[in-house]
């Protein structure tokens, strides 16, 4: 489809009208970039459908998403429902020959990723999954940084980082599934997920690994409800690896934290050192949501300090930084650029099928409590 000279047409599969990761960032972010035009929003209800199509500007409501993947005024779907409902979602759009831009995890399974890209690949269309966090300025500086010798040979990298989710005895009724291990949607995925593969964007692949996972809240309360879940999905990590270069990682990543949720990534070389730290309210949500300062050492041996991040790190002037949505719409101006010219600098599925493959490494290190060895890295 010719996206080159008009407005890139979106359709929005999850945009409810009340709540929700669509509400909270895709919808901003699309509204903030002159290329995009929200056409279509689909939920599970008409009422909701309608209603959503009404607050957001929308000229079509459904509840089917393969009509809605099939509207010929839709260009690219944006599927941003639970995990379990991605692999049907994005399938119906990559049968209908639309662009994808599908939310982090990819899928449920490894295996289902992988079928994801394959039909992607099939199909011929642009593919992205949301791994927002390589769009943040301070990851993409500091990937360019060490790649500049700023920091000399990197010899190590430590991770920190924490989310407050679940800090109560009791959560919402929306987020309990996520707590169940067979949801895509825990811990490892979307924490995990999200930190490792900006460590990896920064540093390059893992090579090898050895894990260990913990599940240190076993039960919460259903705030609406008042019924015990149980967890069954980790809330703690522990990593230590090795990356493709040699250098040595350590990492703890964990939900549940009761105060100064945060993240910290600390790269040490032999010339100096870069410090990737989440600030304002959204650094409790993740690396790829809260704002991110970089700090550094201007030459070797020198005092750390702030290091400003140039402008054109930034490819949205429509929203703030610190908005939750600031790095999806990076991506989306990222996407747009893809789809104006042919490029595919966007991490497509097959970058979010390598994501996959490193969380079932670390679930197998846990398991048998040995090493592993990836077969490819980032």
């Amino acid at each position: 489809m010719d996206v080159e000279a008009k407005k890139i047409r979106v359709g929005v599969i999850g945009a409810s009208p009340d709540r929700g990761w669509a509400a909270r960032a895709h919808i901003p972010a699309l509204t903030a970039l002159p290329d995009y035009e929200i056409t279509a929003v689909g939920t599970s209800r008409p009422e909701s459908a309608r209603a959503a199509a009404r607050r957001f500007g929308a000229a079509h409501a459904f509840t089917d998403a393969r009509r809605l993947a099939e509207h010929p005024e839709v260009d690219l779907v944006a599927v941003t429902v639970k995990v379990p409902a991605h692999a049907e979602l994005v399938g119906a759009a990559l049968a209908a020959g639309k662009h994808v831009y599908c939310e982090w995890p990819l899928a449920r399974t490894t295996e289902e990723a992988a079928a994801l890209a394959k039909s992607a690949h099939r199909a011929g269309v642009h593919h992205v999954v949301g791994l927002q966090a390589r769009n943040a300025p301070a990851i993409v500086y500091a990937r360019d940084l060490v790649a500049a010798g700023h920091v000399g040979r990197v010899t190590s990298a430590t991770v920190y980082a924490s989310r407050d989710k679940g800090a109560g005895e009791r959560i919402p009724a929306w987020a309990a599934y996520t707590l169940d291990s067979g949801s895509g949607a825990g811990l490892l995925e979307v924490a995990g997920g999200h930190t490792l593969d900006a460590l990896q964007c920064v540093l390059g692949g893992i090579s090898d690994l050895s894990a260990s996972l913990s599940v240190q809240r076993p039960r919460y309360t259903v705030a609406e409800t008042g019924d015990t879940v149980e967890a069954t999905g980790p809330d703690h990590l522990l990593l230590n690896a090795t990356l493709g270069g040699g250098a040595v990682v350590s990492a703890h990543i964990h939900d549940a934290k009761v105060t100064g949720a945060r993240t910290r990534l600390e790269i040490s070389g032999t010339r100096g050192d870069l410090v990737i730290v989440s600030t304002g309210t959204g650094g409790a949500a993740g690396i790829q949501i809260g704002e991110l300062r970089l700090l550094g050492t201007p030459a070797p041996g020198g005092t750390r300090q702030e290091l400003p991040i140039p402008g054109r790190y930034r490819r949205t002037s429509g929203t703030g930084p610190d908005a939750e949505g600031f790095n999806v719409a990076q991506m989306y101006a990222r996407l747009a650029r893809d789809l104006r010219t042919g490029s595919r600098d966007s991490p497509d599925f097959d970058a979010g099928l390598r994501v996959h493959r490193l969380l079932d490494a670390i679930r197998l290190s846990a398991a048998t409590g040995a090493r592993q060895y990836l077969a490819e890295n980032i």
